[in-house]
């Protein structure tokens, strides 16, 4: 399909015959993708918008908080009864030694299964919020000197890979702060990328560097969002700090206003969900993750 013009069909031709627009395949209603960027960006309060916005246009969601600080549900506006119900995976002994065949806490002393079969996971651990969104959490390895090859460590790198196993969905992992979780295990588990960055050089390193850490473990489409702009000069400076800092062939690039209601709204993104430019924006970024592109439609450059 066309990006831009959905009733031409052309997946093998460089271009629409009628418009000239890039080719597109069409995936349905699925897609895998992580959320990266520096901290205090906006990925959580992004993903939980985007979570809320795609169940609502009919996607089987399933939204998963990857950060130790575990800040998604409440943003997704899970209420605390539902939440006292979600166990982290990291933390679930009797499941990690099932599949594994260690407990936690055993250290990597013994024999540990390092690719056990969860395609069970969302259904055994996730809990249903607003809009019908399944909501899971990683949970976090807390143990100092478990080493890398304790329990839990496996046990997550497994479920990470198999979110590509809920075919017919969209899966959204929240990420914490940086660029120090990336690895294969997330990659093996995720076709796109969303780098959230804001206008300031900082966040732009960042946002740099894990979208070229992403592209080399294969995580072959890369988003970017510039959130909180607040004018044309915000957006030019974001973009100029791309430019020296060598710039990245984003498959698209979304830019997402400045808006007060995501700070009176929190903890919970509902009164973000309205028409508006900020939920119109988010929206728009849904579109494209769930049409995923043959070809890189855009260089790092302005939409």
């Amino acid at each position: 399909m066309c990006g831009t013009c959905d009733d031409h069909v052309h997946e093998d031709a460089t271009s629409c015959p009628a418009t000239g627009h890039p080719p597109w395949r069409a995936v349905g209603p699925e897609a895998r993708v992580v959320i990266v960027g520096k901290g205090g960006v906006g990925k959580t309060t992004i993903t939980a918008v985007l979570a809320r916005l795609l169940a609502r246009q009919g996607c089987s969601v399933v939204a998963v908080d990857g950060d130790e600080q575990c800040n998604l549900g409440p943003t997704l506006g899970i209420a605390p009864g539902v939440l006292a119900h979600a166990v982290p995976i990291s933390q679930a002994g009797d499941y990690i030694e099932e599949k594994t065949g260690a407990r936690p806490g055993t250290g990597g002393g013994g024999m540990i299964r390092l690719n056990p079969d969860l395609v069970d996971v969302v259904d055994r651990f996730a809990v249903t919020g607003p809009d019908g969104v399944r909501f899971l959490m990683m949970g976090a390895v807390r143990r100092a000197g478990g080493g890398c090859f304790c329990p839990e460590t496996a046990l997550l790198a497994s479920a990470l890979g198999d979110m590509g196993a809920h075919a017919g969905s969209v899966v959204l992992l929240d990420t914490h702060a940086g660029v120090e979780h990336f690895g294969r295990a997330l990659a093996r588990g995720f076709d796109q990328a969303v780098v959230v960055v804001d206008p300031t050089v900082n966040a732009v390193q960042v946002g740099l560097d894990t979208a070229r850490l992403a592209g080399t473990l294969g995580i072959g489409v890369v988003h970017l969002v510039v959130n909180r702009v607040r004018s044309d000069d915000h957006l030019a400076r974001a973009l100029g700090h791309i430019d020296a800092l060598g710039g990245y062939d984003f498959a698209s690039v979304h830019v997402l206003p400045y808006d007060e209601a995501a700070l009176e709204s929190e903890p919970a993104v509902d009164e973000l969900l309205g028409s508006g430019p900020l939920a119109d924006a988010v929206a728009a970024i849904g579109v494209d993750l769930v049409r995923v592109p043959t070809m890189t439609s855009v260089g790092w450059g302005r939409p």
